[in-house]
């Protein structure tokens, strides 16, 4: 068949309706995720590595070189040098001892907000709400007080405001998710699936196994919450290094039983 046409899983995720089935279609997702990645572009060129890019580091824009592979493992095949690149970004992460960080495109889009293929509107009006998170006055003390703390634990970190929620960074990822609730806060912390003191397992069918919930109402709460948060940040550095997913929806690793 001349003009046979064979795609990838469907996953309508801001105008792309496959997935990637090779190199070119990751290089196309990154572009849409990009920000996301706390991320900016400063050249894709020919050879390797294939792209120059910036990341906040909570500091300032670090840079970056980036290799794009359909699979992580294509780096190893493909002979490149690792001294010579920071991060692969791929769509699917199947290297276990791969030397260099890895962004798992299809662990990251799980875990964003999604704008679906649909028709324009016909009509148009202004949006008279923010397009962020809005805090009163008790839920801003509490925000602020344990920015402070976090910035205590890491001066890096730092958070981005989104429309439903809020996220704090440890400065490479997101270790905390923030919703509101009357007079407090809604904590999502990263666990790594481990317990952590006072901050609950939270499961929710196949989402969130690795992290847990702890609700903040005082400010007072923050010097017990501190060492928690700290040994967050602690867990999710590791899982980094270890190149273990750590997205909403990264499952628990089972462990290798000895023979």
């Amino acid at each position: 068949m001349a003009n046979e046409s064979i795609v990838g899983d469907l996953i309508n995720f801001r105008g792309m309706v496959y997935a990637p089935m090779n190199e070119n279609g990751v290089v196309f997702l990154f572009g849409k995720v990009v920000e996301d990645l706390n991320m900016y572009i400063e050249e894709i060129k020919p050879g390797f590595p294939d792209c120059v890019a910036r990341r906040f580091n909570g500091k300032g824009w670090h840079q970056v070189r980036v290799e794009f592979e359909y699979k992580s493992s294509s780096f190893k095949a493909h002979k490149h040098d690792a001294k010579d690149c920071d991060i692969i970004i791929c769509w699917e992460h199947d290297w276990k001892d791969c030397p260099l960080e890895v962004i798992e495109l299809r662990d990251v889009i799980k875990g964003l907000e999604n704008r679906p293929i649909k028709k324009p509107e016909v009509k148009y009006q202004d949006r008279s709400d923010g397009e962020s998170i809005v805090l009163d006055e008790t839920q801003k003390e509490l925000f602020n007080g344990l920015m402070e703390c976090v910035k205590g634990i890491n001066d890096s970190c730092f958070y981005n405001a989104g429309k439903t929620m809020l996220s704090i960074y440890s400065p490479q990822r997101s270790f905390i998710y923030i919703n509101t609730r009357k007079n407090a806060l809604q904590l999502w912390v990263y666990t790594g699936g481990q317990a952590l003191g006072k901050i609950k397992p939270f499961n929710y069918g196949s989402a969130a196994q690795k992290w847990g919930k702890i609700k903040l109402s005082s400010t007072a709460e923050l010097e017990n919450l501190k060492p928690l948060l700290a040994e967050s940040i602690k867990r999710i550095t590791e899982a980094i290094k270890n190149n273990e997913p750590t997205g909403w929806y990264a499952k628990i690793e089972e462990k290798e039983e000895d023979n």
